[in-house]
């Protein structure tokens, strides 16, 4: 299981979106999303964590594995809504 913060993530549109993304480079991967925490839980059967995270990038996020936070601290967050659908 790989986990990734992403705090440009706000809504449930996000969420779905970066489901998308990871499913269409893993198409069995089991994705968990924690809106409230920001993080995305990832069960890869294919892809590797590199691949999931430029998906989640190419998708408009910022996404940082969990274990990349604990020496670069926070990252910070975008201003307004991060996909256009919450404010």
């Amino acid at each position: 299981m790989q986990t990734f913060r992403v705090d440009d993530m706000t809504c449930g549109h996000c969420a779905s979106t970066i489901t998308k993304a990871v499913r269409a480079v893993d198409g069995g991967a089991k994705v968990e999303v924690d809106l409230q925490q920001h993080l995305v839980h990832i069960d890869a059967t294919e892809a590797d964590s590199r691949e999931l995270t430029d998906a989640i990038a190419e998708a408009g996020y910022s996404p940082v594995p969990v274990h990349a936070l604990s020496t670069e601290g926070t990252p910070t967050k975008k201003p307004g809504g991060c996909c256009g659908c919450c404010g």
